[in-house]
């Protein structure tokens, strides 16, 4: 299949993976309710801790109180960027032996499994990530999502998302690639999802972690998920210092996407297919 053919085929199964997802409406709204839910409790831990640190510690760590608030709701936005585990479709047919009919496609395997998971990732997630900022702008003074530092910051912020979109797709299919033609449980990659969404500042602000730790965490490619484009958006790092971290992410997206093609290739080389 030549290259206009595969980007033809790329954009109707991505359009037709997204149709797919909008049909789970009911698990947008829960998913939104869950994550109003823990972005409330997060709001009201650092207000405390905040207001009662022993000498006002906790206002001297380049972070203040609004920005760690509007930091955990856009957070919880673009939590469904990342994947907590692979794509259920994709990991049926690595369990159930339908590799072997996906081999028969005359498109590339890891094109075609990179555009049905980045679909199936957008798919209902663009709904809750909206409404939980929604929500977020909604919430009463000292609880409330802020607003971008300037217009330059949200413009930042934007392309950034998108950079977070393409690196949390690479490392999903990165992982997709490893758990390939493995038969002793799903542990490990469930374990490398669970430290990228750690490393990814979703569960607590990057800033906030030991002032020794933040030059390799800023150079870690999970940062890229979640942490860089909301530092972008409030304000603590400034839209002149954008183009290093968006570079870093496109650069940690590019390494993720050729070592997932590269793996994939050497399992396929050496996959199994048993049934019939």
């Amino acid at each position: 299949m030549n290259f206009r053919n595969t980007c033809r085929a790329c954009r109707s199964l991505f359009r037709i993976r997204m149709a797919e997802g909008l049909q789970y409406r009911v698990s947008a709204i829960s998913g939104t309710m869950v994550g109003v839910f823990w972005a409330l409790i997060e709001c009201v831990l650092f207000t405390v801790f905040y207001t009662y640190s022993e000498n006002g510690s906790w206002n001297n760590n380049g972070l203040s109180l609004p920005q760690a608030i509007s930091y955990v709701w856009l957070a919880q936005g673009l939590f469904v960027l990342q994947s907590m585990n692979i794509d259920s479709e994709i990991m049926g047919k690595i369990n159930n032996g339908d590799v072997g009919i996906e081999l028969c496609r005359p498109m590339n395997l890891y094109t075609h499994w990179f555009v049905k998971s980045s679909a199936g990732k957008l798919g209902t997630s663009w709904m809750r990530g909206l409404s939980t900022v929604l929500i977020g702008l909604l919430m009463p003074a000292g609880y409330a999502l802020g607003g971008p530092a300037s217009l330059p910051a949200l413009f930042c912020f934007l392309l950034s998302v998108v950079m977070a979109f393409v690196l949390c797709s690479s490392f999903a299919m990165l992982v997709t690639a490893i758990r390939l033609n493995i038969t002793w449980g799903d542990g490990p990659t469930y374990m490398l999802l669970l430290v990228s969404g750690v490393l990814s500042g979703t569960y607590l602000p990057l800033r906030l972690w030991p002032e020794s730790m933040q030059t390799f965490l800023y150079l870690q490619p999970f940062g890229g998920f979640a942490d860089i484009p909301l530092q972008l958006y409030i304000g603590s790092v400034a839209p002149a210092a954008a183009l290093p971290g968006i570079g870093l992410q496109l650069l940690w997206s590019l390494i993720f996407i050729a070592a997932g093609r590269f793996i994939m290739q050497r399992r396929l080389h050496s996959i199994i297919v048993q049934g019939g």
